[in-house]
């Protein structure tokens, strides 16, 4: 059975059938899905979806994209929503500069004051990075210093030097479906190699959606198609594969286990 340990049911595409791919997810062996919330306006929403629905939990979170309009936004706000039973994580918070949709300054603000509410709830920090490794690094180095927070990087698309660098702060690491493309060679031989236990799996949806389903709005029910394609891409058994990630995902999403 599968966790699709980041996805978006609120988010156009999703939310105008969510009661439909909500059973398609459960009919494909998903057991548990993290709904992410990426700007402000987006919570009530987000965790009303995961009050309504026994399998599907909340973030509350900023997305990278979003900082320059989400000044007021500090890591006691966080917090203070981050009480809610069904909220079990912090983000999707990180950096963006492929995009630069705003500011970077304001973006490592953010990912901060993100940090900082992972570190005083303990809840996990769901990392966004993208062209951003070198900060990525050097923020969440130094942020560990002032105080261990647990943590993955969702929607792995890096270095295999930044899949370890993540390995040794402590970090899980999250596979979608782009590992599924016929262009991700490097991203697979990463996949490859990643230890099991610090595994996890998303759709990301309704983005990237994994092959066989290109061209279509991803949904959670395509995890287990990613999950397929990893397993055999490790020489592992699909049972393994999902016994451990999900497995995985209980053990660094505390709150949801409990």
């Amino acid at each position: 059975m599968f966790i699709d340990s980041h996805c978006h049911l609120n988010y156009k595409g999703l939310v105008e059938d969510q009661a439909q791919v909500l059973a398609r997810a459960r009919d494909a062996g998903v057991t548990a899905m993290l709904n992410i919330s990426t700007r402000a306006s987006e919570w009530d929403a987000v965790i009303g979806t995961a009050e309504r629905e026994s399998d599907v939990m909340a973030s509350v979170g900023i997305h990278p994209h979003e900082a320059d309009v989400h000044p007021d936004v500090e890591a006691e706000t966080l917090v203070a929503r981050a009480e809610h039973p069904k909220v079990i994580a912090i983000g999707e918070t990180g950096l963006d500069y492929y995009y630069d949709h705003s500011d970077r300054a304001r973006q490592q603000e953010s990912f901060r004051a993100h940090i900082a509410a992972s570190r005083a709830t303990g809840l996990p920090l769901i990392v966004h990075t993208r062209d951003a490794e070198e900060d990525t690094l050097a923020i969440l180095g130094e942020e560990m210093g002032k105080g261990a927070f647990p943590g993955v990087i969702h929607c792995f698309t890096g270095s295999a030097d930044f899949a370890d660098e993540m390995l040794e702060l402590g970090f899980s690491i999250s596979i979608s479906g782009i590992v599924t493309f016929k262009n991700a060679r490097d991203l697979q031989e990463t996949a490859r190699a990643l230890p099991l236990d610090r595994l996890l799996i998303e759709t990301d949806s309704p983005f990237l959606a994994p092959v066989p389903h290109r061209g279509r709005p991803c949904e959670p029910a395509f995890v287990a198609d990613t999950a397929r394609f990893l397993a055999e891409l490790r020489g592992e058994r699909l049972e393994t594969l999902a016994e451990a990630t999900s497995e995985n995902f209980r053990r660094l999403f505390t709150k949801a286990a409990a």
